[in-house]
């Protein structure tokens, strides 16, 4: 079968790639990199724009096509080149067929003047599906949200302020269905006040639609044998207000410091999005070393529990997979991470049914069907049934994690350390006992289900899951498990001679040592797994008293999607928003009553590996204005006020 979501190319005699679907080329044959320079990066007058960015300053950057990212590499080399040092890039691009990774490869070796840049690139260039996805270069410095669908259905969900746009893709004769009004509405949507815009056509249908939208458009030298392009300023009116209780917060005043507490890995992820953007951070964990908790345990998987109906929380996954998989080519492979995989059993007819819905709506680079003998293959060892590869994923050490994101030098670790949160002086103070350890504009509350230690989250509805897993030594044997195999439970292959297996769920214990009873559990959670690698590990040899282990609790919510953004005051909040109560389809004109530079970052239950990481980009997004690196519903959906809201409507509590 094709592979219908990615570019299909073929390739000329001078080894320049064209579009087979639409019969196009990518860039100019006489010169794609000055091209890039004329059209986009002079058209938007970016040498002068990117000099004069004030300390600290960014600049927004929208792109419609992102195709061999030549314009993307074309805009981050002169800005390092005139930038000030501690200016940021964003840089946000739509595209609708992502080129694999080997026609990436082969597109970027065209241009060697560029290699230091699209080498960076191509070691981000991994699991690249569909939605948003995140990737982060220079420390944070350079940003770049690429919107993976069509341009259509990807622009009006996002939500971001654009200083200049790049309107590209193949021409309007070749690609008619996307020069359409609808998009140049959604440009317009996004566009900050004057923002420009630069486009190599100078079709007449595309000005006019473009001056309807509210740009000033005109007429300028085109590149190489085109006479004519265009390029413009919007000077339409401002975007409505949106929801109120959605709007975002006002940006904290004063100097760029947070607090942030708690040193899982929501707390580290957090730390090191806003150390990345220039952020002096307080990092406070009460154990005596980082990842103590549920972020501990020897292995953890990259497991993506997704629904074939685009809920707020699969789309989540899907992207959140993306950033922590890139995030895990700058560990150590094989120590910190492997990406073996992971393969899903279909282990009953329900589940065998949910995969083939799963295998129906998502690409075979990220999932694929196997049958029994298949998986038995990947695996390497005997398995009940066949079901779903997931071929990017596999296990990390999530202390290593924490540990990598938690090294910045703009981050300060302070262990050790059970604090209380108080305002003060218009900041937000760390208290442990009667030492202050830090004051800060912006506080970050990150420890799990323990946030409702402070008053203004102790109303959120939370829930807590002990969680037990098991350590199994590893022989010649066993040895032979190439993949990390699910079914109820999990059990990966060895890391330093050890066989991860978990994990059991228990909502009614708080006692944290690890029990019999919980191993024998998931001995024979292992045994519904793979009965083979039972026997290869010596099963009568296995005594539950004798394995070592670890437990700790998970943090979920109701509806089983984390809890990340600001925090508004919940007596006020009822209070501005009553009339929800008796009609909820009112819109008051209230502005939220933010606890103003207060932010929630929480509830990532057994998917934390997967959705945490991007929290802290989602988080540093809502705190420092920038596009955001989710559909704006999904990131709506995951604001800590969802449960306000509810209560409102509702008249009780959530």
């Amino acid at each position: 079968m094709p592979d219908l979501h990615s570019a299909q190319l073929d390739w000329d005699d001078n080894g320049q790639p064209l579009s087979r679907v639409y019969g196009d080329v990518y860039f100019s044959r006489a010169s794609g990199l000055d091209e890039t320079h004329h059209v986009f990066l002079d058209g938007n007058q970016l040498p002068r724009r990117f000099a004069a960015l004030p300390a600290g300053g960014c600049l927004c950057i929208g792109e419609t096509g992102f195709g061999t990212g030549l314009n993307f590499l074309c805009a981050w080399r002169l800005f390092e080149a005139l930038a000030p040092a501690d200016a940021r890039l964003h840089f946000v691009s739509v595209e609708k067929f992502p080129l694999r990774r080997d026609d990436l490869v082969r597109a970027l070796a065209l241009w060697g003047d560029l290699q230091p840049w699209s080498e960076q690139l191509l070691a981000q260039y991994h699991a690249i599906h569909p939605g948003f996805q995140r990737l982060v270069f220079a420390g944070g410095r350079v940003v770049v949200t690429l919107l993976v669908g069509d341009v259509l259905d990807c622009l009006p969900e996002l939500d971001a302020s654009i200083d200049a746009w790049f309107l590209d893709g193949f021409s309007p004769a070749k690609n008619p269905e996307m020069w359409t009004q609808p998009l140049f509405q959604q440009l317009a949507r996004l566009s900050a006040p004057g923002a420009t815009l630069a486009t190599f056509t100078s079709a007449g249908f595309v000005r006019r639609g473009l001056i309807e939208a509210g740009f000033a458009m005109q007429r300028v030298k085109g590149f190489g044998q085109k006479r004519e392009m265009l390029v413009g300023t919007f000077e339409g009116p401002a975007e409505g207000a949106t929801v109120p209780w959605y709007a975002r917060p006002p940006r904290a005043a004063g100097e760029r410091h947070a607090l942030v507490i708690g040193g899982g890995l929501a707390g580290c992820a957090s730390a090191a999005s806003l150390a990345g953007r220039g952020w002096r951070v307080t990092l406070i964990e009460r154990h005596a070393e980082l990842a103590m908790e549920a972020s501990g345990n020897p292995q953890g998987v990259l497991y993506l529990k997704l629904s074939a109906h685009g809920t707020a929380l699969s789309r989540l996954i899907v992207s959140g997979f993306g950033h922590t998989r890139r995030l895990l080519e700058r560990l150590q492979r094989g120590s910190d991470w492997d990406a073996c995989g992971v393969l899903q059993l279909a282990f009953d007819e329900a589940e065998g049914k949910r995969q083939a819905q799963l295998a129906d709506a998502f690409p075979e680079n990220l999932l694929q069907t196997l049958s029994q003998e298949q998986a038995e293959t990947i695996a390497g060892v005997t398995l009940p049934a066949g079901g779903l590869f997931f071929p990017e994923a596999g296990w990390v050490h999530p202390p290593a994690l924490c540990r990598a994101l938690a090294s910045h030098p703009n981050i300060s670790v302070q262990t050790c350390h059970e604090v209380r949160v108080q305002r003060e002086d218009g900041q937000w103070s760390a208290w442990s006992g009667e030492q202050r350890l830090a004051i800060a504009p912006v506080a970050v509350l990150a420890t799990a289900a323990e946030v409702r230690a402070f008053p203004a989250a102790a109303s959120l509805p939370l829930k807590r899951i002990r969680g037990q897993i098991s350590r199994l030594p590893a022989n010649a044997e066993s040895a032979a498990l190439r993949t990390v195999v699910c079914a109820e439970g999990y059990v990966a292959p060895p890391r330093l001679g050890e066989h991860t297996l978990g994990a059991s769920f228990d909502f009614h214990n708080d006692d944290l040592q690890p029990t019999v009873e919980e191993h024998q559990g998931n001995l024979e959670l292992l045994r519904e797994i793979s009965p083979d690698l039972l026997a290869r590990l010596g099963a009568g040899k296995l005594d539950p008293a004798t394995l070592e282990g670890r437990a700790a609790f998970r943090c979920t919510t109701p509806d089983y999607l984390p809890l990340i953004g600001p925090l508004a005051e919940r007596e006020a909040f009822a209070a501005a928003y009553a009339v929800l109560g008796k009609d909820a389809r009112q819109v008051p004109d209230a502005a939220c009553p933010w606890l103003e530079g207060l932010y929630l970052n929480s509830a990532h239950g057994s998917r934390g590996l997967i959705t945490a990481p991007l929290s802290g980009e989602l988080l540093a997004a809502w705190i420092e204005g920038e596009p955001l690196p989710l559909p704006r519903k999904v990131a709506e959906a995951c604001l800590p006020n969802r449960f306000l809201l509810r209560e409102v409507v509702r008249g009780q509590k959530a």
